[in-house]
């Protein structure tokens, strides 16, 4: 099993602080997430169902008709190697762990490439898919859409395929592919995780053409979403005035733990608006070192570096910016 943020019991358990003592800044999941109203009892009493306003709401916030429901992005990260023969997989390095392992799992010979546009286009010929998360986790490095979709016309020549995961995009969708109309051999995944704060209802969406979609639907099986998760992503993606308001208070929220960690001498190497990524030599100490003070961070192994996300709100903020003046 592969490490990931959030495991606060874990946490709490090695350095024997109660729960509601931590603060957890190790998921970059948006801490002041869409405001869940309560749920109508008929959703935990019905099967789910696909005509209901889930899809509608998903096709609008993503702009693009040609879309599918899954239960978090992680489960097409899962599923789409089992849908190619073995293949030569390109992925950069660091990155979300999920997609490298899951195509070995399958049996598919991985690539490894450092994250320089370089590095890639000479790789290109010698790859039957290429994994790009964007912005990345945990660098926050952004590529550009039309380099992107060079690529994808590079790979699609010789029946690749692009898999873009944009899982914390949504605040800079001028990068995003969502909208754009649908190619083959290019695979878009989503999450309303994120930016929404509603990892918990596990819900995300793959946006590729319809062949593809139908593949893997039938891959995933019926009702891979409950009925109250549907239900609340449906409410979420449909309330534009809180996504708007959102965004702007993400901004300045991601610009404020910029400053923070930079005046205490941990300057950012990379981020995005919901997380900022400091590599520094010495940080399993300092991931210790705020743990004892309740703080939870995500350690990285390789390169040696943190994860912040986002305090939820002033009193996290001032606590951490206490804790980093101390180790400063």
């Amino acid at each position: 099993m592969l490490e990931h943020g959030g495991r606060l019991r874990q946490a709490a358990n090695r350095y024997g602080i109660p729960l509601p003592q931590w603060l957890d800044l190790s998921t970059g999941v948006n801490p002041n997430g869409w405001p869940v109203p309560a749920v109508p009892a008929e959703c935990w009493q019905r099967l789910p169902e696909d005509d209901d306003a889930l899809m509608p709401a998903a096709q609008a916030y993503y702009r693009n008709a040609s879309i599918l429901a899954v239960a978090g992005s992680q489960a097409a990260i899962q599923t789409l190697p089992q849908l190619r023969r073995q293949s030569r997989v390109g992925v950069l390095a660091p990155a979300y762990a999920e997609h490298a392992a899951n195509w070995r799992h399958a049996g598919h010979h991985l690539i490894e490439l450092a994250a320089q546009a370089e590095a890639v286009e000479q790789a290109l010929d010698n790859l039957d898919v290429l994994i790009v998360v964007n912005p990345n986790n945990p660098t926050g490095r952004l590529w550009e859409p039309d380099r992107l979709l060079s690529w994808h016309r590079h790979l699609h020549r010789r029946g690749g395929w692009l898999i873009v995961d944009e899982a914390f995009i949504d605040t800079m969708p001028e990068y995003s592919l969502s909208a754009l109309p649908v190619r083959p051999g290019l695979v878009v995944l989503r999450s309303i995780g994120k930016f929404f704060g509603l990892a918990g209802i596990r819900c995300g969406f793959a946006i590729a053409e319809a062949r593809l979609l139908a593949r893997l639907a039938e891959a995933l099986g019926p009702w891979p979403i409950s009925y109250p998760s549907r239900y609340v992503a449906a409410a979420a993606l449909a309330d534009s005035g809180w996504q708007q308001k959102n965004t702007l208070e993400l901004k300045q929220q991601g610009r404020r733990l910029r400053q923070l960690l930079d005046a205490a001498g941990f300057t950012p190497a990379g981020g995005c608006d919901l997380f900022q990524w400091v590599a520094n030599a010495n940080a399993a100490s300092l991931h210790d070192a705020l743990a004892r003070q309740g703080i939870l961070t995500r350690l990285f192994d390789s390169p040696s570096s943190l994860r912040f996300g986002l305090p939820g709100g002033e009193a996290g903020w001032l606590r951490l910016a206490a804790e980093l003046g101390r180790l400063s």
